[in-house]
């Protein structure tokens, strides 16, 4: 399945798989603990895409590096 996210004032597309939606709904709470984070801020502009796996959230970098963050 696909939903998007928003976080200072971008989108990003989030892909999980059925039986995941608690976990897309706790994500937007984790990314507000990193909202003053200046390095995860700036790290932001480079996500082209957030793929839930269990409780982690993979996201994906427009070089293909990945940062994985529990959201649980």
């Amino acid at each position: 399945m696909m939903k998007s996210i928003t976080f200072k004032d971008r989108s990003v597309p989030i892909f999980y798989p059925p039986g995941q939606e608690e976990a897309v709904r706790l994500l937007p709470d984790k990314l507000r603990e990193y909202e003053l984070d200046f390095d995860f801020r700036k790290r932001w502009k480079r996500i082209t895409s957030v793929h839930i796996s269990r409780d982690v959230a993979i996201f994906q970098y427009n070089d293909g590096t990945k940062l994985y963050l529990e959201v649980c």
